[in-house]
């Protein structure tokens, strides 16, 4: 990539960031108001209206800076996992691809519990060339372009120095899919359990991943997530220095649906131990 399409990139970044910011004001401002819910794939998974109206916030702002772009949002797909592998795949080969999740964390925006975010991300020709997460409540805004490294609040951010298992707090979630994917995430959780100093399900993935490209956390792994879960998230890690795969050890790709985000030192350690506890949504199964 040429320092013009750099600059285009980091031009980009500052309009997500102003699309975050401004989709942020509202979700604060109904944190405590927002209780008309609806449910999708499951109960376990949750839309709000604030969800939708947060979404064209950033829709309306990323187009008006961008309006060539093409935009995956969560809240234009049909639920369940069938209908976020078709959209994905009708839309992976635009030249630029926003990926937005309004409300990564809903079911804790709905219950006033204070962790969940706002994810934006950019792909060029499938390639996540930079990625925002912001945290409304803190006002912590994680950014990322590609080969320009992490950021906090404008701070360059790097990956944990954890390299044993005992040493690192791991994070997962719950799929929404609890008859699958939720109890072979489960799986892994009992197993890892007593092999981490301590293991955190905070109900956000983005903001799992942006805490492991901080330093916060040393690992986040969860099964059936989303392109809009993971494409900022994954950015953030890997310029922070750490590394993100699938569960079986593939690179990180947007099409990635079962992640492991880690800081790189104990990342052959977490993929044994999924393995092990046939924990990672590759397994057949009855």
């Amino acid at each position: 990539m040429d320092r013009k399409e750099e600059g285009g990139f980091l031009l980009s970044i500052e309009t997500a960031i102003e699309a975050a910011k401004e989709a942020g004001r509202l979700i604060r401002e109904r944190v405590e108001t927002a209780k008309r819910v609806e449910t999708k794939y499951s109960d376990h998974d949750l839309v709000t209206e604030v969800d939708r109206q947060a979404e064209e916030i950033v829709r309306q702002v990323l187009l008006k800076a961008h309006p060539d772009h093409a935009i995956l949002g969560e809240e234009g797909v049909a639920p369940g996992p069938e209908a976020s592998r078709e959209a994905l795949e009708a839309h992976r080969d635009y030249e630029n691809l926003w990926i937005v999740d309004p409300i990564d964390g809903t079911t804790n925006f709905v219950h006033g519990f204070p962790y969940f975010c706002v994810s934006i991300a950019l792909a060029r020709r499938g390639t996540v060339e930079l990625g925002l997460i912001y945290d409304p409540m803190r006002d912590e805004c994680f950014t990322a372009v590609r080969g320009e490294g992490a950021r906090l609040n404008g701070e360059p951010i790097r990956v944990s120095e954890e390299d044993t298992l005992g040493m690192s707090l791991v994070a997962t979630g719950f799929p929404a899919d609890y008859k699958g994917a939720r109890k072979a995430n489960t799986a892994g959780l009992i197993r890892l359990s007593s092999r981490c100093r301590n293991i955190r399900t905070a109900g956000s993935a983005a903001l799992h991943m942006a805490y492991v490209a901080a330093g916060r956390l040393t690992a986040f792994w969860e099964l059936e997530l989303n392109a809009w879960d993971l494409a900022a998230g994954s950015l953030l890690v890997e310029e922070a220095g750490g590394r993100v795969t699938d569960t079986r050890g593939t690179p990180y790709h947007i099409g990635v649906r079962h992640v492991l985000a880690t800081n790189g030192r104990i990342h052959e350690a977490m993929l044994e131990e999924l393995k092990a506890a046939e924990a990672t949504g590759f397994e057949k199964r009855e």
